[in-house]
């Protein structure tokens, strides 16, 4: 009997029941190029077609008579799934819930015939060799963190509080951050190792990449983020994949990049929301970054002018250490508030105002605002009912003074609009939004120049010149030399929102603002008291996280437990819990929330300890497929369902049912 060639192979689907390795035979036409890591098209007898997938393993030799379906096809020769990606993958995919499969799609590019056959034919990267004189400069940065150095060397993992500043880069605004995260890379290339950046946006990659440019060598520095073209992506990909060590910088997916010698794995400001991917399985880039670095060794780094609960928990336990500076440096924070004889109303108090006034005469001043537009919310005169469209429901807004009012919703203008309380048809201002604000602004400063920056008004960078900059949330420009004053306004709006992470959210907002501005340059928080204005005044962000936690604990809300949320038909979620229960005895009475209805379905909420964890997603893993084997397979007499009823999300930040 011949012995036969086995491939083992993971199949490219969102089909949860086949999220596991499948034996092909390997035909003696594939035998050369049939290599782990490569694409194939294989048969699938279920479907009665050929799929794509990756050849994951070759396995032992099968002598056994049992039948096999062969490789159709090596679609490519490149291996572009290394064992240590598909390792990564696995894991991630095993502590969300989730299938492997759904986090390759975010790990590797999609396939480009042309850049591909270029990149073969090219030569192989040359390792490359960090100038002396940009070693030094790396290793002058980082002294400023005294141990900085040997924790890279080390392989530690570190939370680090960013220098709150801006800083010039060959003429170019920058932030003090971005030159020392610049440096660790710099630093652990020179040693002959890899070092992989994530940040939330392009804003943050432009001002890294802007360092790093100046002192990694050509060809070392791959780039990898969305707004690429697909060749570039796809060619950046395959740089990765080289042995020669490389600085690799993106957005959240970049953690999963495969570089070889692995030195640095680093997030930038891991609370923002743009780090949580949305996709399936949902697996945060901190927490992929916490496995990268479990596996393949290197250092890790949270930075950030703040500090979250989730880093701040890691730090409680010893798994990160907390990496301080050699001088402590912090922005002045003044907690405005309306003065004696002012109106309490009054949306800019007269120290706030006067700090603008003085300010304006040597540069910028920034002022941040809680949304875009003109005016954002719109009331009845009369009885301050919210103001409706009466086709959809939707919140009515002004695009400027004395403009017909829209809907947010579906866009209809208010021509005819009713309150449905008291039939005033006079409209008020709830809020102001950035253009009503730089409107106001305007005509209070005279003559001085007023830009807007927000969604709808994209600014990245303005130079010294006196100017008025009106910014939402995260849209701040940088200012060349730092903003001279900065005002903090709508703060209390903000921490009015209904969400149990309002006051890490705020402190983070508010601290991004803050590092924009000149050294010494007053920074204005306008009409905002309590735990939250204390933390920023006094810079004292982990401090703030550390309290946040000691309030959660006694309640089980995140992080201090991990929650995955259950969604489907009340009959699949009933039978998920009930299997969940039985699989993991250990979670008390009050670990389940619900279920509650939801839209058409339910939702239920499930607490546990991250010990459980394993246990917990692996029985909540088993009822996803269960429930997707189902609805392929519907009662006599009744139609087809859905392939995958029942949805699982593990680590949502929230308990919203």
């Amino acid at each position: 009997m011949s012995v036969r060639r086995v491939a083992r192979v993971l199949i490219d689907s969102p089909l949860p029941q086949l999220d596991r390795l499948f034996d092909y035979a390997i035909p003696d036409a594939l035998a050369t190029d049939a290599l782990p890591g490569v694409r194939v098209r294989v048969p699938l007898r279920s479907a009665g077609r050929m799929v794509d997938g990756y050849l994951v393993e070759l396995g032992e030799p099968d002598a056994s008579d049992r039948p096999l379906s062969e490789l159709d096809a090596v679609v490519s020769p490149v291996p572009v799934l290394p064992a240590r990606l598909y390792a990564l993958a696995r894991r991630a995919a095993d502590r969300a819930a989730g299938s492997a499969g759904d986090i390759l799609r975010l790990a590797i590019a999609r396939r480009m015939v042309r850049a591909e056959k270029a990149w073969i034919a090219a030569d192989p990267p040359a390792t490359p060799e960090v100038a002396a004189e940009s070693a030094a400069w790396a290793a002058s940065v980082l002294a400023e963190y005294p141990g900085f150095t040997a924790a890279l060397a080390d392989g530690e993992r570190l939370a680090v509080d960013a220098p709150p500043s801006p800083a010039v880069h060959d003429g170019a605004a920058v932030g003090a951050w971005a030159v020392l995260l610049a440096a660790a890379a710099v630093h652990v290339l020179a040693s002959g190792r890899s070092a992989v950046i994530a940040v939330p946006d392009h804003r943050d990659r432009a001002q890294l990449e802007a360092v790093l440019a100046t002192y990694v060598p050509v060809g070392a520095l791959v780039r990898d983020d969305a707004k690429q073209s697909a060749p570039a992506r796809y060619t950046a990909f395959l740089r990765t994949l080289a042995e020669a060590p490389c600085v690799v910088i993106g957005n959240r997916s970049t953690v999963y990049a495969p570089v070889a010698q692995l030195g640095l794995v680093a997030l930038w400001d891991d609370g923002d929301p743009l780090l949580a991917e949305p996709l399936s399985p949902g697996v945060h880039a901190r927490d992929a970054a916490l496995l990268r670095q479990e596996l393949d060794g290197g250092a890790l780094v949270f930075a950030g002018h703040t500090r979250t609960t989730d880093v701040e928990r890691l730090v409680a336990v010893g798994w990160v250490r907390e990496l301080p500076a050699a001088r402590r440096r912090s922005p002045r924070v003044v907690l405005s508030a309306t003065r004696e004889g002012e109106s309490r109303g009054a949306r800019v108090p007269s120290s706030a105002f006067a700090a603008a006034r003085e300010a304006l005469a040597s540069g910028p001043v920034l002022v941040q605002v809680a949304r875009p537009g003109y005016a954002p919310v719109l009331v009845c005169a009369e009885c301050r009912h919210p103001a409706r469209c009466a086709h959809c429901g939707g919140p009515l807004h002004a695009a400027r003074q004395g403009a017909v009012p829209t809907c947010t919703w579906c866009g209809r203008s208010a021509n005819s609009w009713a309150c449905p309380d008291c039939s005033s048809t006079r409209f008020r201002m709830a809020s102001s939004g950035s253009e009503r604000t730089a409107d106001e602004l305007g005509r209070a400063f005279p003559g001085t120049r007023v830009i807007v920056a927000d969604g709808d008004h994209p600014v990245t960078e303005i130079d010294g010149r006196p100017a008025l900059v009106v910014s939402t949330r995260g849209a701040e420009p940088l200012a060349v030399g730092g903003y001279r004053a900065v005002i903090l306004l709508d703060g209390d709006r903000m921490l009015l929102a209904d969400d149990l992470r309002i006051g890490e959210s705020c402190l983070r907002w508010w601290s991004n603002a803050a590092a924009l501005a000149a050294p010494g340059a007053p920074v204005h928080l306008v009409g905002v008291t309590g735990p939250v204005a204390r933390a920023l005044a006094t810079w004292t962000q982990p401090g703030y996280a550390r309290t946040e936690l000691a309030e959660r604990a006694p309640l089980r809300m995140p992080p201090t437990v991990r929650v995955a949320s259950v969604d489907g038909p009340r009959r699949a979620v009933d039978a998920a819990l009930e299997a969940l229960r039985a699989a993991v005895p250990e979670l008390d009475a009050e670990a389940v929330l619900g279920p509650l209805a939801h839209d058409e379905t339910v939702r239920a909420l499930v607490r546990f300890d991250y010990g459980l964890g394993p246990r917990v997603t692996e029985s909540l893993r088993a009822s996803v497929v269960s429930a997707a084997v189902k609805g392929r397979r519907p009662a006599k007499g009744r139609a087809p369902g859905r392939a995958n009823t029942l949805k699982v999300r593990v680590d949502v930040p929230d308990l919203d049912l």
